[in-house]
């Protein structure tokens, strides 16, 4: 098959999972057959990828095959399917790490587990930092993103920020995630701290909160101090959700085994034998923050996460979060994990206005410094 207007050059790969070309008995090995013809390697590329599973294929495209428009999008080729068939064309590299990340679905289909539009911009994440794959095989290669397993599913990283963030939480005590919305750093706290209590490594989870507004005044909560608190802790109670029988979040929430207690009421309580998440971290005061970490026990293990770009403390108030950062980062048993927007998960709007709120704030940074240049300046000039 060539492309259209193409020329005599361009190079083919021919791929199926049922077996050889021309209907040849089906293969044993894992990857499909695939063969290059010698044509520079800056000549445009062509790849067909047959799947055996119908159904496996039909949610590997994705719905109205939204996956395969993804990879499109994000590797600049053509990707065009009919039936369980896929055709790549573009650039090699390209194609090949098209190939790589369909390659990789698949396998992950073909073991019982699910994928979503997140889990394919993973894969693509991880194959842009793996570079050239041509030789990838999906049931030999060791994944290069740690993750986390949970007896629901394992929670995989989605990018090398998420991955070097998991592989702290494993070594270190205490863990800071710091950096913009939507880069996974309370959901992934939360995950490993399910971990933690499904081995029963530790015996509960504590999870806490600053309980302020975001430039809002709510007045007073109706309810006990469980109900006054929920509305500030639901992004945690989501994430148990997702990644716990709901059932079973509710006997540990009654149980005691998963607590939620509110930042003002941690004072004088030692935390042992326990994961403690302190989310929304930024909205502490050097006090709270102080007073939280002192709080640690013997085998336990903290996880304070925060964006330091939405602080909602009163003007002038220092955020506890950047101060800890600061003085703790090079303390031995402590490590800072830093996300950017590039690292945003959720949808791929979000990073782009993530970046563009980064861009306004460094341009007022700049601007504030060349102020003061000048005025530095003009202090040292001598008089005339």
């Amino acid at each position: 098959m060539r492309r259209p207007g193409g020329s005599d050059s361009d190079r083919t790969l021919v791929a199926t999972r049922a077996g050889g070309p021309g209907g040849s008995p089906p293969r044993t090995a894992s990857r499909p057959e695939a063969r290059w013809l010698d044509t520079p390697d800056d000549a445009p590329s062509q790849i067909v990828l047959a799947f055996d599973d119908n159904r496996l294929a039909s949610l590997l495209f994705g719905h109205y095959g939204q996956n395969l428009a993804l990879v499109e999008r994000r590797l600049e080729i053509v990707a065009e399917q009919r039936g369980n068939h896929v055709t790549l064309e573009g650039q090699r590299e390209a194609c090949d790490q098209a190939r790589h990340v369909l390659e990789t679905l698949y396998a992950r289909l073909k073991k019982g587990g699910e994928i979503a539009p997140g889990d394919v911009e993973g894969v693509l994440r991880e194959a842009a930092s793996q570079g050239f794959l041509f030789d990838f095989d999906p049931a030999t290669k060791k994944q290069s993103f740690d993750e986390i397993q949970l007896r629901r599913r394992p929670v995989r990283a989605r990018t090398a920020a998420q991955d070097a963030y998991i592989r702290a939480l494993k070594r270190h005590t205490l863990v800071f995630g710091v950096g913009p919305a939507g880069t996974g750093k309370t959901w992934l706290a939360v995950a490993y701290a399910v971990h933690l209590l499904e081995r029963r490594v530790v015996d509960k989870i504590i999870l806490s909160r600053p309980a302020v507004e975001a430039g809002e005044r709510l007045g007073f909560l109706p309810g006990d101090m469980k109900e006054k608190v929920d509305p500030y802790l639901r992004p945690i109670y989501d994430a148990l959700h997702d990644l716990m029988d709901r059932a079973f979040v509710e006997r540990a929430m009654t149980s005691g085994e998963i607590e939620i207690a509110p930042l003002a009421f941690m004072r004088g309580r030692t935390l042992a034998n326990a994961c403690v998440i302190l989310d929304e971290a930024q909205n502490t005061t050097s006090m709270q923050m102080k007073m939280f970490l002192t709080r640690l026990g013997e085998n336990s293990h903290m996880i304070v996460t925060g964006d330091p770009s939405q602080i909602d403390l009163p003007p002038g108030q220092t955020s506890g979060l950047a101060e800890a950062v600061a003085l703790l980062s090079h303390v031995e048993g402590v490590e800072v994990c830093h996300f950017a927007a590039a690292d945003v998960v959720r949808h791929e709007l979000v990073g782009r206005i993530v970046a563009a709120y980064d861009g306004k704030a460094a341009s007022a940074r700049a601007r504030a410094e060349a102020r003061a240049n000048e005025v530095a300046g003009a202090v040292e000039a001598p008089p005339r």
